[in-house]
């Protein structure tokens, strides 16, 4: 009878954590949806009163604001963790390219909570969602619809001190460890003269990768980690260099899959 009961009660606790983490996932993701679209309408309305560089600094700081935030939100749950302090080494550098693996959504959310001064390459189609827009227009992030003037708008903002964050997987990790580089990158640093430092983001699930629908509940809790690689600088064959890089990356993540 005792072990019936015990069972029962064991059966309904699931139940309400079932319940309370269905809960919290979706009330984190309404909260990341809502500022968002309010964030883009404050930069709709700042981009055009603004002049250029005090508005990209102001919008990369309001950006931070709304990160960092959110974060310590979802981590209060107890649904979460994130562990990015790693970044903060970053904090004072400037003129770098940061090439981290892209696994998922958040990738962004996690690099930019903690550094103020970057600008981020985008794809044109979420420069124009409604949720990042504005935002991002505000930011000065460089649009990947011309690779002309997105190489000379990426090596003018590096000449000006901003720390560049690109994905050289161009999208999220489709094929693990990472998908094929692309060399954007390493032109952009070459052209800048800047160093390109390596970032590996783990996830403890596959939330937010490549083919995860939102409705879907990842195992919780689940843990964000950030770790900084070697730093190098662009020098001899480019492709060659790429290619290098993203040995490096596979051999790396493999080890750390490995952990």
């Amino acid at each position: 009878m005792i072990n019936t009961v015990v069972r029962g009660l064991e059966v309904i606790a699931t139940g309400f954590r079932t319940l309370y983490e269905y809960i919290a996932l979706y009330v984190s993701l309404a909260i990341f949806g809502v500022g968002g679209v309010l964030f883009t309408f404050l930069g709709a309305v700042l981009y055009p009163l603004l002049p250029r560089r005090f508005g990209s600094r102001l919008g990369r700081f309001l950006i931070t604001c709304i990160f960092w935030p959110y974060l310590v939100f979802i981590e209060s749950t107890g649904l979460f963790k994130c562990d990015i302090s790693a970044l903060d080494a970053l904090s004072n550098d400037e003129s770098i390219v940061i090439v981290p693996n892209h696994p998922g959504l958040i990738d962004v959310v996690l690099v930019g909570s903690r550094l103020t001064n970057i600008v981020c390459i985008m794809k044109k189609d979420i420069q124009d969602n409604i949720l990042f827009g504005g935002g991002a227009r505000l930011a000065g992030y460089i649009r990947n619809d011309s690779t002309r003037n997105m190489v000379r708008a990426a090596v003018a903002e590096l000449k000006q001190g901003t720390q560049l964050l690109i994905f050289p997987e161009a999208t999220r990790t489709a094929v693990q460890p990472v998908n094929e580089f692309t060399g954007a990158f390493a032109l952009i640093a070459r052209r800048a003269g800047v160093p390109v430092q390596t970032v590996f983001i783990e996830y403890s699930s596959a939330f937010l990768g490549k083919g995860w629908p939102l409705w879907k509940k990842p195992q919780f809790p689940l843990t964000f980690r950030v770790t900084l690689g070697k730093r190098f600088e662009v020098g001899g064959d480019r492709k060659s260099f790429v290619d290098d890089l993203e040995n490096y990356f596979r051999e790396r993540l493999a080890v750390k899959n490995n952990d």
